[in-house]
């Protein structure tokens, strides 16, 4: 009979991660991201291989997720999803340069760049969110391990304080599942505004 090892230990991590993620941190993110919806500026998500999966499945959560019967949309464009003009600039530039020359086309002041990476030390990942601070762009890291280099190009970042990369990647999902939960809730919940007619204009911040 072959030996399977036993995978309790790997969900003993994962618990002890959890209790330990910066939960002010993702309070904090989450503000952002609420400000970026109420200002309607755009929030651009962005990372590598698994990281690139959980930028789509970000926007996606956002962009549908989120609509709260007002015809305010939230604004997010994952820059993972454009594989043709990924290629291109990585092979016509540099593969450094796919996220960076995106956000080059379209970010602008006040602008969320929103930066996934599990070692937060990607080359492209880096180079974006260099572009986006001189953009005047927002910019929010999730990553792990210590933070890398992303940590202090972020003026926001949520840290999963773990060295085991499938950790790191499980408990990112988990942040950007809280993250989406947080803002549909915030969003739902707030006041139905009307006009003096008895037509429903909008629903809005106060």
């Amino acid at each position: 009979m072959i030996s399977i090892s036993d995978c309790r230990p790997y969900f003993d991590l994962l618990s002890r991660t959890i209790a330990l993620l910066p939960f002010d941190h993702v309070e904090n993110v989450t503000n952002v991201l609420v400000r970026a919806y109420d200002r309607q500026r755009t929030v651009f998500v962005f990372g590598n291989g698994g990281s690139a999966a959980l930028a789509s499945h970000f926007a996606c959560d956002l962009s549908k997720g989120t609509i709260n019967g007002s015809s305010q949309r939230f604004r997010v464009m994952a820059l993972t999803d454009n594989v043709p003009l990924m290629t291109a600039w990585a092979n016509d530039s540099n593969y450094e340069d796919i996220f960076a020359e995106q956000l080059s086309n379209f970010a602008a002041p006040g602008d969320v760049a929103f930066a996934i990476s599990a070692s937060g030390n990607s080359p492209n990942v880096i180079k974006a969110l260099r572009v986006a601070k001189k953009c005047g762009s927002i910019t929010v890291g999730l990553t792990g391990f210590s933070g890398g280099r992303m940590r202090a190009m972020c003026d926001e970042c949520i840290i999963v304080p773990c060295d085991n990369m499938q950790i790191i990647e499980d408990l990112q999902l988990c942040v950007a599942h809280s993250l989406f939960t947080c803002l549909r809730d915030n969003l739902t919940h707030r006041p139905t505004v009307y006009t003096a007619g008895p037509r429903l204009v909008s629903r809005t911040a106060r």
